[in-house]
């Protein structure tokens, strides 16, 4: 043999080994894709989101990990832009070759990445997004934790009695969230007998709406219902006390962190009502108190703002969720991963996770029917109802 091929021989030796290191490298984690809007309008919100789900994952493999193996989060920005969102949930399927995603916050993201998930058969858990259209499509690959707007309806309608609503306004964002907020309350206000009076809209990059506020200040409701995201509901907020609007202000989605409007709303905050699907205030209330209590400190320990405990338990549960889905699946396929969302029952912030089908017979996402809280901010303080 010559020296060449001896050389030859030993370079190829050299890389069969370092392909052989690398494979084992690859196969000893498990890549779950991470598609949410890091920039852009929803950037604060998605950045709750990765966070809580990094969280999850420290605790995860700190505990040992899947199945033996270490989980790789895989975090990609969406850029608050459903063209990036579907865009992403390509990379992440077809180059990092997750077989399971969380995403993508907003409803509008959401419904851009369906059809790749569709395309490529990789199921994906739904963290944020409440468009009713979700679950009703016909996408077998969709599993949700976050309550899709009617369900948020359903929660409200028990509180009307205590509440005094007579008629009610909207102001929502213009895209599926906010659209599909105001058609689903739409129909329960109505069959409960309060009076629906405008529905205006305002873009998710707008921050004058003093036009839309003018026109409900001089309706005749006493409360508006408002859906949007932390910031532009700030704008709102401070708007409404510019213009000397006294009515109810009720806002829903649970993506308002109400810490954060305090911080950043002020007094405008005051006597403002908020929907939220997580309450940290008051741990020992939660559904699964000890597991409320360890979130809670180490989102402290990590040194992360208190207000986004509101959003960040999103990521923190999804991320538990995909865990108890592929080891029940007893492997990272996603073909198993989907079937075994169906079989889990997982205790969260937010309540015990089963999946319910919703949508076309034989072609039905998963719907996990959560728990929500009416809280209110008084004097600057968030204060949880007596009961």
């Amino acid at each position: 043999m010559s020296r060449l091929t001896s050389t030859l021989n030993g370079v190829s030796l050299a890389l069969l080994l370092a392909g052989a290191v690398y494979g084992t490298a690859a196969a000893d984690t498990i890549k779950i894709g991470v598609n949410e809007p890091l920039t852009g309008a929803f950037a604060a919100s998605g950045t709750y989101i990765v966070n809580g789900a990094k969280i999850a994952a420290e605790q995860i493999n700190a505990a040992g990990g899947i199945l033996g193996k270490q989980i790789e989060l895989v975090v990609e920005d969406n850029k608050s832009n459903p063209t990036e969102a579907a865009a992403v949930a390509e990379k992440l399927i077809t180059s990092d070759k997750v077989p399971v995603m969380m995403g993508a916050w907003g409803s509008s993201l959401t419904l851009a990445v369906m059809p790749k998930l569709m395309q490529y058969q990789v199921p994906m858990l739904v963290e944020t997004s409440s468009s009713s259209k979700i679950t009703k499509q016909g996408n077998p690959y969709i599993f949700r934790i976050s309550p899709p707007s009617w369900v948020e309806a359903k929660i409200f309608q028990p509180l009307l009695p205590s509440l005094g609503i007579k008629k009610v306004d909207f102001l929502g964002i213009n895209n599926d969230w906010g659209r599909g907020t105001i058609t689903d309350f739409t129909a329960m206000f109505k069959e409960s007998g309060v009076q629906v009076g405008l529905a205006e809209t305002m873009d998710q990059g707008a921050e004058d709406m003093g036009a839309q506020l003018s026109k409900i200040k001089a309706s005749d409701s006493d409360t508006i219902i408002v859906t949007t995201g932390v910031e532009q509901l700030t704008l709102v907020l401070k708007q409404v006390a510019a213009l000397g609007i006294t009515k109810k202000i009720i806002t829903t989605g649970g993506s308002q962190n109400p810490d954060q409007l305090i911080q950043q709303a002020g007094a405008a905050a005051n006597n403002t009502m908020h929907m939220v699907f997580f309450a940290p205030w008051e741990p020992a209330k939660a559904p699964h108190p000890d597991q409320a209590r360890v979130f809670i400190d180490a989102w402290g320990k990590a040194g992360h703002n208190v207000a986004g405990l509101t959003e960040s338990y999103r990521g923190y549960d999804g991320i538990f969720v995909i865990k108890a889905a592929i080891e029940k699946a007893g492997n990272a396929e996603p073909e198993a991963i989907r079937n075994a969302f169906w079989q889990i029952n997982v205790p969260t912030l937010n309540g015990t996770v089963t999946f319910t089908k919703d949508g076309p017979e034989g072609k039905e996402s998963g719907q996990y029917l959560a728990k929500g809280t009416l809280i209110t901010i008084k004097d600057g303080k968030v204060v949880l109802p007596s009961s």
